[in-house]
């Protein structure tokens, strides 16, 4: 699927790829934030076997001009899990917004893990 829009110059389209891929770099720079991790073993070995494995660990689902977006992370041991899951939220749906220019109704944050 993909994100489409059009105006007088013609028609844009953003791939869930490319939508996941800003996600996940808008994850890794969040403090707190260790890794993105799929949530699924059989995604994590296709995923090493990969040349690239951007936008791991982050489901795009579009719907019109809506995204819907789950990521899953590893976060780092001892900070507030719910302080880091907000911030993650919020700097994910701001730099979507800015990259596509649609609307980001729903952040889901799941936290696979805990690193030391």
């Amino acid at each position: 699927m993909s994100v489409n829009t059009s105006n007088v110059y013609g028609k844009i389209s953003i791939s869930d790829l490319a939508i996941a891929k800003v996600a996940a770099n808008a994850a890794l720079e969040c403090y707190g934030i260790v890794d993105t991790v799929s949530r699924r073993l059989s995604d994590s070995i296709s995923e090493l076997l990969k040349r690239q494995n951007d936008g791991k660990g982050v489901k795009v689902t579009t719907n019109g001009d809506r995204i819907f977006i789950d990521v899953n992370v590893i976060i780092k041991y001892g900070v507030s899990i719910n302080a880091v899951a907000e911030s993650l939220k919020e700097a994910i749906k701001y730099k979507v917004e800015k990259f596509t220019g649609m609307i980001v109704d729903t952040v889901n944050v799941n936290i696979i893990g805990v690193k030391l």
